[in-house]
């Protein structure tokens, strides 16, 4: 069960939500999307926060800064975090810009908040669960496009809701967050992406 539970965690991690968003909207979207559209927007995006995330995570490791890919201390949070917001804010003012789709965009704020969010719990000693920040985005997201395109994709997020269920149960599961830190890890991601709804839907 133990491994189960690790896979689930590795499958969802939070580093693939960015990319998962990016996907789904072109995915989801009625509008003509040109191939330069979306190969200008998924392309960045890939490189900004799949590749450099993990280079930086080995060369964090090799410093003795990290130790695991799920960050398990506060302090092991810090850089990760200040180097995600630093890709994050890189996407909303030079990719984004140049290939403009609102609900991208501001897919991108939310993410943005909920992890300035996290990092500002940290220094105040608490550890929320990136995971349900991650699980909590893209499942708010998916309805926030579906009700705004109008179109059924009621089984995507029953399926992803499910998901998440999983992974909170696999991060209780290994012992890698209490219930408070879970429930809060999905509530910033569920609050941040509802918050940055009113502009685009």
């Amino acid at each position: 069960m133990r491994q189960l539970f690790l896979l689930i965690s590795y499958i969802f991690h939070p580093l693939f939500v960015p990319m998962a968003g990016t996907i789904a909207y072109f995915l989801v979207t009625p509008k003509y999307t040109p191939l330069e559209l979306q190969s200008g927007n998924i392309l960045p995006v890939f490189i900004l926060t799949i590749i450099i995330p993990i280079i930086s995570f080995f060369i964090l490791r090799n410093l003795g800064v990290v130790n695991s890919v799920f960050l398990r201390s506060q302090k092991e949070r810090i850089f990760p975090l200040i180097i995600c917001i630093a890709l994050l804010l890189m996407i909303l003012i030079k990719v984004i810009p140049n290939n403009y789709t609102a609900e991208l965009y501001y897919f991108f704020v939310g993410l943005l908040a909920a992890i300035a969010s996290s990092l500002l719990l940290l220094f105040l000693k608490f550890k929320n669960s990136l995971h349900m920040v991650g699980m909590g985005s893209f499942l708010m997201y998916l309805i926030n496009l579906s009700i705004h395109f109008e179109i059924n994709i009621i089984l995507a997020i029953s399926a992803f809701t499910v998901c998440t269920g999983m992974v909170a149960t696999a991060r209780l599961y290994l012992y890698e967050h209490s219930k408070a830190e879970v429930l809060i890890g999905l509530l910033l991601g569920l609050g941040s992406q509802l918050l940055t709804v009113k502009f685009w839907l």
